[in-house]
């Protein structure tokens, strides 16, 4: 009696733990991949000036200005608005903003694109964004590359006195300077 106990109470056992194995579902990969970008892009320097997480659309043969309208705001990627944490204070056009993390918006433009940080995150799209919770307001000039980027992108390179952030989708490329500020 004991040992057919113990059976049906060990098979009982399993088969409770493989019902719940199955039950937990995982999401297909997203469409528009979660990246970041930060300065220094030594991913083992741990003394950040700037970062950004953004998501990567892809043009799949439509054109940039499909994507990221223009003279409309853009949250600068895909789903969520891109969140960018300052780890110092840094003059953002002719605004200095505390360090801090804020969602980051896009305008994009013919000869320049207008870059804005927001006081709000944890925001989807842009769909609630409000300009009266502008932190910062900066402009970047579009150039172009003879080099197509499927998906979009951003990357971080010191100069100037700071650090230049560098938006890149199709042959268009944007380049926005953040300013360290001097104590």
């Amino acid at each position: 009696m004991t040992k057919n106990f113990l059976t049906t109470a060990l098979i009982a056992l399993a088969l409770l733990f493989t019902a719940n194995a199955d039950a937990q579902k995982f999401s297909d990969l997203d469409k528009s991949p979660m990246d970041m970008a930060a300065y220094p892009s030594n991913h083992r320097e741990s003394n950040k000036l700037i970062k950004i997480a953004y998501s990567r659309p892809q043009l799949k043969e439509r054109p940039v200005s499909k994507l990221a309208p223009t003279g409309k705001v853009w949250r600068t990627g895909a789903n969520e608005a891109a969140e960018m944490t300052l780890y110092v204070p840094m003059k953002v056009g002719d605004k200095v903003v505390p360090a801090g993390t804020y969602s980051f918006f896009t305008i994009p433009g013919d000869k320049t694109w207008t870059v804005i940080l927001s006081s709000d995150v944890n925001v989807w799209g842009a769909y609630s964004y409000n300009e009266a919770n502008d932190v910062a307001r900066a402009t970047g000039k579009v150039t172009t590359s003879d080099e197509k980027l499927e998906a979009f992108s951003i990357a971080f390179e010191e100069g100037n006195g700071g650090v230049t952030m560098h938006l890149g989708w199709g042959n268009q490329r944007v380049a926005v300077p953040f300013m360290l500020v001097k104590k």
